[in-house]
């Protein structure tokens, strides 16, 4: 009985990490830029259920689950919608690539193109992080800013530089660190996607099927809880009525 109750506590647990991160999803469904997260979950190492009464050649009946346990909180880089916002810093990558901004932590790297230009006339992120070009910081002197699909930049036809895009191979080695940046472990190579101005890429996130797994997860948390406490009353009665005897 007390076995149950772990496996019961350990899917409660589980569930709890999900419902955050399903929360989290939610919070960011209108944030530009953003990869939903999903908790991917795995059992404990099960047990291996055989006959006792049958000898050395006795058959396996099976395996026994003792409990369930998040693996990781792997990140979706499907591609989200992109909308057009007539805002000539708002900058989108349709296909694959991250934009590179400067921090005081190091290099990280963005979908976020949600762009201004700073007091000393260089493009920034919306919380200062100075947006990199292939050859540093990019510097906006006044005039019409147009970018093309490949990143290169011009103000009233004159070039003042290209953004540095990169791209992963894998790109489950990103980690996230909130602000819609992600630290990667080493620098990737030229992005095949394509830039496209005056608009932004929105959210990956299905708000509707974030809702259903929201409802899916908390059945799964209360059936949990329902058999801690079918095996508390069962242990009640072991200890106060069957001890008695």
């Amino acid at each position: 009985m007390i076995r149950g109750i772990y496996t019961s506590a350990s899917g409660m647990l589980a569930e709890t990490t999900r419902a955050d991160t399903i929360a989290n999803n939610l919070a960011n469904g209108n944030t530009a830029g953003y990869k939903k997260d999903i908790a991917v979950s795995k059992d404990f190492a099960s047990l291996l259920i055989r006959r006792i009464n049958d000898g050395q050649d006795a058959p396996n009946i099976g395996t026994l689950g003792i409990g369930a346990m998040i693996d990781e909180i792997a990140t979706i880089h499907t591609t989200g919608s992109v909308r057009p916002t007539d805002n000539p810093l708002d900058l989108a990558i349709e296909g694959k690539g991250f934009f590179a901004v400067e921090t005081p932590a190091g290099i990280r790297f963005t979908r976020n193109g949600s762009f201004t230009r700073s007091a000393q006339g260089e493009l920034v992120t919306a919380e200062g992080h100075r947006v990199l070009g292939k050859n540093g910081a990019i510097r906006l002197p006044a005039g019409k800013l147009s970018v093309d699909d490949t990143g290169v930049m011009k103000v009233d036809g004159v070039e003042i530089g290209q953004l540095r895009v990169d791209e992963f191979a894998n790109e489950r080695q990103l980690v996230k660190e909130g602000s819609s940046l992600y630290r990667a472990p080493n620098n990737g190579q030229p992005a095949t996607g394509r830039v496209v101005q005056g608009s932004l890429e929105m959210s990956n996130v299905n708000i509707v099927s974030e809702m259903v797994n929201m409802i899916s997860g908390y059945r799964a948390y209360e059936v949990n809880s329902k058999t801690i406490q079918t095996h508390d009353q069962l242990l009640d009665k072991a200890v106060n009525e069957v001890g008695r005897v």
